[in-house]
């Protein structure tokens, strides 16, 4: 008798072979030099394309220190400083030291800044209206579920083991 774990485990497997070639696909597509000048040119801003997605994470995550954006960037350090003072040096982002750690400067959205991301944004809502138009309302309403929890369970994931919790060393405890 087979037993019904073996087979769902079969069934995990498989899917998650098709999950990761999934991510494989869009992170390439995200990550292609044309899809960025794309949004750019659709938004009317005039931006160096290896700056675009340093703004656009400044924005999101800041106020944030040049080591975690090198490192969310996949970047080396020096190149993303050198960078951030780009962004600096055209009013789009301000750095300041940390309230917790003087030694630490961070990038923060300046107000010239904040107005070129809420462009990319009209930019980026009108691109992703023309993907999801053939879509069902509950079909994308689900992928964005899924994708928030996907992402919060897998940030949590990195440089512990599955399914840790703050308690064993991940920090989903609560």
């Amino acid at each position: 008798m087979t037993s019904t774990k073996n087979v769902q485990n079969t069934h995990i497997s498989e899917k998650l072979r098709e999950l990761h070639g999934a991510l494989i696909e869009i992170v390439s597509v995200m990550n292609r030099p044309q899809r960025d000048e794309q949004m750019v040119r659709e938004a009317g801003i005039s931006l160096d394309r290896a700056l675009f997605p340093l703004l656009v994470t400044i924005e999101r995550l800041g106020p944030i220190g040049v080591v975690e954006l090198a490192d969310r960037a996949g970047r080396d350090y020096t190149t993303v400083s050198r960078q951030v003072a780009k962004l600096e040096s055209l009013d789009l982002v301000e750095r300041r030291g940390n309230a917790a750690d003087r030694r630490v400067r961070e990038a923060v959205i300046s107000p010239k800044g904040k107005a070129m991301t809420d462009r990319i944004d009209v930019a980026r809502e009108r691109m992703g209206r023309a993907i999801f138009e053939s879509w069902e309302e509950h079909d994308f309403n689900e992928l964005v579920r899924l994708m928030r929890k996907f992402a919060e369970d897998i940030s949590g994931d990195i440089g512990n083991g599955a399914g840790e919790t703050e308690g064993e060393g991940g920090p989903h405890a609560d």
